[in-house]
């Protein structure tokens, strides 16, 4: 389905998530000609994406239907002090800036602004990013479409209507990738204390973690049949199992793990 927009989009920041949504946008379809960038140092890479399109970067449109704000929460307010005055009646800002919420980002916008609030994750690179949105009481539906189609073109989305659960989303979601990372790094170290050379090791880590991501996205089981389906009882998965799940256990140590970036989320939104 080709990507359609109501008016100009302004996409604010190029960076790693922002230059990952652009190029999802332009393989969905979405007209180059609709697209404005504010950006004062894009990377190479996304320099030539804008001149191969020839993506305007050089002028802000008057109106934008959709900004999307891809900054660094430490510059979002002044870029949206200096965004304001493109903000009309049926613009919708849509923000991917971590941690700012729904009330910080509004104290900078017109009164009644629609804003949308979004949670996406480093997968978005290569299509699958879980992205989780929360938007204020003056986002219209087709507005929320609109956003949900622009995030959709970097993987799934989940809306909610509790902001308070984005500090928990964040912990869960956004820095998810990072945790998995952490387990294939921590598997390829345990693989080469068992006797394997470092790069066989690290290369079975990498292949077991991707091939398991894919069974459980593909799969209608839950995690929990997944992993009673290769566990054979008294076999070698059980005698490793037996000892993640035992005494301070994988679980518990993961629980505190979120709660503890959970509670970093709450520190950084206030």
């Amino acid at each position: 389905m080709t990507l359609r927009l109501a008016g100009p989009l302004l996409l604010v920041g190029v960076g790693k998530m922002g230059g990952a949504l652009l190029e999802g946008w332009l393989r969905q379809g979405l007209d180059p000609a609709q697209i404005f960038i504010s950006d004062p140092a894009p990377s190479t890479d996304v320099a030539a994406l804008l001149a191969r399109h020839r993506i305007d970067a050089s002028r802000l449109p008057p109106r934008p239907s959709t900004i999307v704000i891809a900054v660094k929460p430490q510059i979002v307010d002044e870029t949206l002090k200096a965004l304001a005055v493109l903000v009309g009646k049926s613009t919708v800002v849509l923000s991917i800036a971590a941690g700012r919420t729904l009330a910080s980002l509004a104290k900078h916008l017109p009164k009644r602004a629609a804003i949308v609030r979004a949670m996406p994750n480093i997968a978005a690179a290569v299509g699958r990013s879980m992205t989780v949105a929360c938007a204020n009481a003056a986002v219209a539906r087709e507005q929320a479409l609109e956003c949900t189609e622009l995030l959709e073109t970097v993987g799934e989305v989940m809306w909610i209507k509790n902001e308070g659960l984005m500090d928990a989303v964040t912990a869960v979601s956004g820095s998810g990738p990072a945790y998995v990372f952490l387990l294939a790094e921590c598997l390829a170290e345990a693989g080469r204390k068992a006797g394997l050379e470092a790069e066989v090791a690290g290369h079975l880590a990498r292949a077991a973690v991707a091939g398991a991501g894919e069974l459980l996205r593909s799969s209608d089981l839950t995690p929990a049949e997944l992993r009673e389906r290769v566990t054979s009882p008294k076999g070698t998965t059980a005698a490793a199992l037996e000892v993640l799940m035992g005494k301070g256990d994988f679980e518990q140590l993961l629980i505190s793990a979120v709660a503890a970036a959970a509670k970093r989320a709450r520190e950084l939104s206030s």
